[in-house]
């Protein structure tokens, strides 16, 4: 998201995987950057290379923490130019071994997390509108989202609720000059994907994703998915008919071993 004028920015997220990248791409370009995270040890020595960066530490699930931070972005920055949640988490359920506690853990970070964060991040972004500024609201859904796919009960649906909400925020918004762009990323070379125990096929590093999401921020795009040659085809199976959808998801579901899920 390249810029001549720095931009205002919280990014959560900020010290794993994608997130990581993005914050070093972002505060290379000059723009003052809020990084969240919970890993305070590896968010202050990330934070300390960098004289536009604000460490803020976080759990994005304690709405209460996630309050105080907007209130210290405030006092800081004064308003958002962007904000950009990518906090994230991914556990997979297994049907025979149902487990409850695994769909709560997975909606706290991916859904909940993100909405209290919207509940601090949106004040802000009103104020850089009353600037003269247009903020863009932007946040880490998966492909996921497109498609049921097996033992992704709780980690697809908990991306496809954070889609779906966005979606309908970003008409709520309009009006107000907010923007808000989602991102559906694949798969991409992160520590939560090396836990993965099935083939990942058309696998990118996560500077080639953190350039794909830049590029798509600086464009504006409602919708930022990549690679394309992925994202495209599972878009696309996912408005099949259910029956078809059944039949290709059971085809998916041979073995805990040949599963896949961005």
């Amino acid at each position: 998201m390249s810029s001549p004028v720095p931009q205002r920015v919280w990014l959560t997220g900020a010290t794993s995987g994608i997130g990581r990248t993005l914050a070093r791409r972002l505060l290379e370009q000059g723009h003052r950057v809020a990084l969240s995270a919970r890993g305070e040890r590896e968010l202050a020595a990330l934070a300390a290379e960098f004289d536009n960066a604000l460490p803020l530490p976080l759990d994005v699930t304690d709405r209460q923490a996630v309050a105080r931070a907007g209130e210290r972005l405030a006092e800081a920055f004064g308003g958002l130019d962007l904000a950009l949640l990518n906090a994230g988490t991914c556990e997979y359920l297994e049907a025979q071994d149902f487990d409850v506690e695994l769909v709560e853990r997975v909606f706290a970070v991916n859904f909940f997390g993100a909405t209290y964060c919207l509940e601090a991040a949106l004040p802000l972004l009103r104020r850089a509108r009353t600037e003269g500024m247009r903020p863009l609201l932007a946040a880490t859904s998966s492909a996921a989202a497109y498609l049921p796919l097996p033992r992704a009960e709780a980690y697809g649906a908990s991306k496809a609720a954070l889609s779906h909400f966005l979606e309908s925020l970003r008409l709520d918004l309009h009006a107000e000059g907010i923007d808000v762009s989602l991102i559906h990323p694949g798969f991409v070379e992160t520590p939560l994907t090396a836990r993965n125990d099935f083939p990942m096929p058309m696998r990118i590093p996560a500077d080639a994703a953190a350039e794909a999401i830049l590029t798509g921020l600086a464009k504006r795009r409602l919708d930022i998915h990549f690679p394309r040659r992925f994202t495209l085809p599972l878009r696309l199976l996912g408005i099949l008919p259910p029956g078809l959808r059944l039949r290709l998801g059971r085809r998916l579901s041979r073995s805990p071993a040949t599963e896949a899920h961005p």
